[in-house]
């Protein structure tokens, strides 16, 4: 959430988590399972387990990530997002039954709950107060966990998909400078991605859990902005990739990753550079994760922020547009710049489905500006087929008037659901629009690989054998893709399955290749250099380098005959691809060789003579049939 305050606090101490996982709910007979968990993605779009267009038409339930305090607890009126709450718990259940709640929920129209929580949470071992569970009496005497665990299985139970996220570290409002503005404010990366473990392997017998979204809000705390891809402690890039492929080979590996772009960096005042940053960065440097059907980008975006004005109020940006100032025109155009190219973009090896995790406005917002705005964004994101999650979902009647839903102390509800609502208009656009129809096509993937910083081994088979090149720097594509680029200097390639599909052999065999025995007898196809060429019969998976230096090539055997036809291709000197290469830009300002859509990259030349590079300087390039 974009909040309008800003606040500063210390992070309290955490205690052991709650044990033993909840066995899933039985869903009801007259729960509607007409989708099949568990998740994947083709292309821009989420599908089921039929391969059918699964529209993320979620809403926020909050308050784990909160701290309860009572009904009395009204906060700043002027930030929708103050004062709510919990006691680390979902918001409403001192109010309204789970099956109250599940029942408003579905009349909604809502497929699926973003669900969020605190590390804090985790760890707490304090029974909540009776008062916070008042209409949930069973409920009593459970740590805020527990409830946790209650409300997933309700949720589940009533055909609810969820994705769990992490919002905060402390259970305490957010989004300012609250000590909550990274993943590891106030504790390490390795902490946080275990805390992610812990959580997914807890649910990971329940199938209608089906995403784990990473963190929310990355931004810049009172001296430093977080970064995508510098290497350091501050590397959104880096954590999130970390946190993902422990998700997916240690806890769940039916999970989809959900990963928000940063949502702010610098000091918003004028003069002074600062910005919301969004998925820009995907373009150049995108997540490449074991399972390469897992991955979802994210977006946030509230009319009162704006690309370089932060919602905050009373120290500058004086000059600077929020969202709702914009126009329509210019609105989809900086919606599409700052998160849907990631999605609209197809056949790039950043292509990914966008969902807009955080979005709202207030039942009695009486401004044209905010109004207007909500209209422009609600009929984007219908006309583009977007997936979307509401902020919030269930608030207190007369504190928050952002709610789909506020309940009174007596259960009362009032909300989108009854006359009068102007937002009713723009929600149901969003309901109304078509899925796409039947089974979504499955696209040619495109991943990159990058030792900008360390290995970057994404095949389990070849994870499961060891470190396959000691002291080199390391890229390998997930199982299922071959390597078709490379970039000069930059340790950059890219992966694909266009054209072949999967095809490396099941047995998961491989060859390292370190010097020139597979290259047969007049077959220099690079004269002078030297050629890591893989065996007859297998292509190229990884490479390895040292410092610059080329040092190994990574071979895996096909489950098909292979092609025998060959050429060599040049990228030394300039960019060396197809006319018509998909992929996109894999190696930003480094020459980039490339072999056809109808091709499998066969070996890697290189030189280390003096004044060369000693990177990859061409490809062998064989034909697939």
């Amino acid at each position: 959430m974009a909040s309008a305050v800003l606040l500063l606090t210390a992070l309290p101490a955490t205690a052991a988590a709650a044990p033993g996982p909840p066995a899933p709910a039985a869903r009801p007979a007259a729960a509607d399972t007409a989708w099949q968990p568990p998740l994947s993605t083709r292309g821009r779009y989420i599908v089921d387990a039929h391969g059918s267009r699964f529209r993320l038409k979620s809403a926020n339930w909050d308050g784990a990530q909160g701290s309860w305090t009572g009904s009395g607890s009204t906060g700043d009126p002027a930030n929708h997002h103050a004062g709510q709450n919990s006691h680390g718990i979902p918001l409403g259940l001192d109010r309204a039954a789970l099956p109250d709640l599940m029942a408003d929920f579905r009349a909604l129209g809502v497929n699926s709950i973003r669900l969020s929580f605190s590390n804090e949470m985790i760890h707490s071992t304090a029974p909540v107060p009776d008062a916070a569970v008042a209409a949930n009496p069973r409920l009593r005497g459970s740590t805020p966990l527990q409830v946790f665990d209650s409300v997933v299985a309700a949720l589940t139970g009533a055909d609810f998909a969820v994705i769990l996220n992490n919002h905060t570290n402390s259970s305490r409002w957010c989004c300012g400078i609250d000590g909550n503005e990274r993943w590891n404010s106030g504790r390490s990366t390795q902490r946080w991605a275990d805390d992610w473990v812990f959580m997914a392997r807890r649910y990971a017998a329940d199938p209608r859990v089906v995403g784990a979204d990473l963190y929310n809000e990355v931004r810049r705390d009172i001296l430093d902005d977080p970064n995508w891809g510098l290497g350091d402690d501050h590397d959104w890039y880096a954590a999130s990739q970390l946190a993902a492929d422990r998700i997916l080979t240690e806890a769940d590996p039916d999970l989809l990753i959900v990963i928000e772009g940063i949502n702010w960096t610098g000091l918003p005042v004028d003069g002074l550079p600062h910005g919301r940053p969004q998925l820009k960065p995907v373009r150049t440097l995108s997540h490449t994760l074991v399972a390469s059907d897992k991955l979802v980008y994210s977006a946030h975006f509230y009319g009162y922020t704006g690309s370089r004005h932060s919602g905050a109020t009373g120290i500058g940006e004086t000059h600077d547009a929020r969202y709702q100032d914009l126009t329509r025109d210019e609105l989809y155009r900086t919606l599409r710049d700052e998160a849907f190219f990631v999605a609209e973009e197809s056949g790039k090896h950043f292509t990914a489905p966008v969902w807009i995790s955080e979005f709202g406005a207030g039942a009695h917002e009486t401004g044209a500006a905010a109004r207007t705005w909500f209209g422009n964004i609600t009929d984007y994101f219908a006309d583009h087929d977007a997936d979307f999650a509401y902020w919030p979902l269930v608030g207190w009647e007369g504190h928050d008037d952002w709610a789909l839903l506020s309940y009174a102390p007596d259960g009362r509800r009032s909300g989108l659901l009854d006359q009068g609502d102007w937002r009713g208009a723009g929600w149901s656009r969003l309901m109304s629009g078509q899925p796409v129809p039947g089974p979504v096509p499955a696209p040619p993937v495109w991943r990159l690989l990058t030792t900008d910083h360390g290995d970057h081994v994404q095949s389990l088979l070849t994870r499961a054998t060891g470190d396959w090149a000691p002291g080199a720097s390391k890229a390998v594509c997930p199982d299922g893709l071959r390597l078709i680029g490379l970039g000069h200097t930059s340790g950059r390639g890219l992966c694909t399955d266009v054209t072949a599909g999967a095809l490396r052999a099941a047995d998961g065999a491989h060859t390292v290749v370190t010097d020139e025995r597979h290259v047969p007898q007049g077959g220099d196809w690079a004269s002078g250099y030297t050629k890591l060429q893989c065996p007859a019969g297998q292509f190229l998976i990884g490479y390895g380098h040292r410092g610059g230096r080329t040092a190994a090539a990574l071979c895996a055997p096909a489950r098909a005959s292979l092609g025998t036809g060959a050429r060599t291709v040049w990228f030394d000197r300039s960019d060396n691809r197809p006319a018509d290469a998909a992929g996109g830009d894999f190696a930003e300002r480094d020459y980039k060789g490339q072999c056809a859509d109808g091709e499998y990259a066969a070996g890697i030349a290189f030189t280390g003579r003096l004044g060369s590079s000693a990177g990859p300087a061409a490809l062998l390039c064989r034909t697939l049939t």
